[in-house]
């Protein structure tokens, strides 16, 4: 198979839970050699989620093409193995808060005397510099303080969260776009970076349409539910047999919309003559197309608006959004066997390559199971590795031999 985007990069995974995690396991997927060091006992994600025969399925989610080393880092001779381990490194991957990584005597200043090409990528809470750096962050807390929790939900409901841990991915994604972009920079001649995402200014750059009439205006969005603020009609349209989600973006959709349900008259009442008119008389119009809709099941109208050119589709719970064909047909469900746990479910590759397409080259990996290949690899001898392993520095894992 051809080589992967990434192949030949080398990452060493300092991180855990979710946001980092998420960052690592797409530079794996890109084809990048990550390996993973986890503290005594393993990634907290490994206890967390539901368990099938011994494996958080959660955990597996997230860092698949990785390979794993349990490592001690608060005893001197676990941060000399990971010292080795970078000094042939091309990234190194951190989710700690500010200064941690200094703490353990990583500094900017060390780690360029032991690679000097080394990128760092740090993923936080709400960026290295400011009030807040030092604080402790969660995805709550992220959505809160961003502007996000305030937009959701009704005036009726108050402020709601978003259930998937929203502000972790988007943080993981932008820090693995700044990862490859500073290795291409590097790879160009450009300076050798520290790169870092936060949480909290990660989610306000997703703010779209939000944030900037709030900045144009000075005054804050009114939550609007599954009525879109600044458009209309556009949200949760009931049918015969449950809701359909319409998103009638321009007013030449919006005319196909209602002359498909056969309300393009109203398009001539001045309440509805445009979207500044229809924004302020929303609950009229809403219950005019739920009228209209009512006379026709989910399927049906589904079918005939999607022919007419007006984005909808049925609101799927979870397990039928996986079951959905056209899941099936971008293959985002893979079930990969793993020996010793079974066929294990994920979600798969939401990147396409036409000439390199993504795979799992490296199933989910045991606790500490590639350390004695890893550290091999990095010049460690078997003698080292088995003293370090009897000092409590490497975990058991490490006694076999997982590559």
């Amino acid at each position: 198979m051809t080589a992967l985007p990434l192949s030949g990069v080398r990452v060493v995974d300092l991180t855990r839970i979710l946001s980092g995690p998420f960052c690592s396991m797409l530079l794996g997927d890109l084809g990048a050699d990550v390996v993973k060091i986890e503290a005594p006992g393993g990634d907290p994600v490994r206890q967390q989620g539901h368990d099938v025969g011994g494996l958080s399925w959660y955990f597996a989610a997230f860092n698949r093409n990785k390979k794993s080393i349990e490592l001690n880092l608060r005893d001197p001779k676990g941060i000399a193995v990971l010292e080795r381990l970078l000094s042939d490194a091309d990234i190194l991957t951190e989710n700690f808060r500010p200064g941690v990584l200094e703490g353990m005597g990583l500094t900017a200043a060390r780690l360029r005397e032991i690679n000097p090409g080394l990128i760092v990528v740090s993923v936080n809470g709400y960026g290295s510099t400011g009030p807040y750096a030092d604080r402790p962050a969660f995805d709550f807390i992220a959505q809160a303080m961003s502007g996000y929790m305030a937009t959701n939900g009704t005036p009726e409901t108050g402020p709601l969260r978003t259930a998937p841990p929203i502000t972790d991915l988007v943080a993981g994604l932008y820090a693995a776009l700044a990862a490859v972009s500073a290795l291409r920079s590097r790879e160009n001649g450009g300076p050798v970076q520290r790169v870092e995402a936060s949480m909290m200014m990660s989610m306000l750059s997703m703010m779209a349409y939000l944030s900037s009439n709030a900045l144009a205006t000075g005054r804050d969005p009114v939550p609007t539910g599954n009525d879109h603020p600044i458009a209309s009609p556009y949200g949760l349209f009931r049918a015969a047999d449950g809701d359909i989600a319409v998103a009638p973006s321009t007013e030449v959709i919006v005319r196909r919309f209602l002359r498909e349900i056969g309300l393009e008259h109203l398009l001539s009442d001045p309440r509805f003559e445009n979207n500044e008119a229809r924004l302020a008389n929303r609950a009229d119009l809403n219950a005019m197309i739920n009228e209209a809709l009512a006379g026709g099941t989910q399927d049906d109208w589904i079918a005939r608006l999607n022919r007419a050119g007006v984005p909808c589709g049925r609101v799927q719970s979870m397990t039928e959004a996986l079951a959905d064909p056209q899941v099936a047909a971008q293959e985002m469900v893979l079930r990969i066997p793993h020996e010793g746990r079974g066929e294990i479910a994920m979600t798969g590759f939401p990147m396409k390559f036409s000439e390199t397409p993504l795979h799992v080259h490296h199933p989910v990996p045991e606790l500490g199971a590639d350390g004695r290949a890893s550290l091999l690899d990095a010049g460690l001898s078997d003698a080292e590795i088995d003293a370090l392993i009897e000092q409590g520095i490497l975990g058991p894992g490490t006694r076999g031999d997982g590559g």
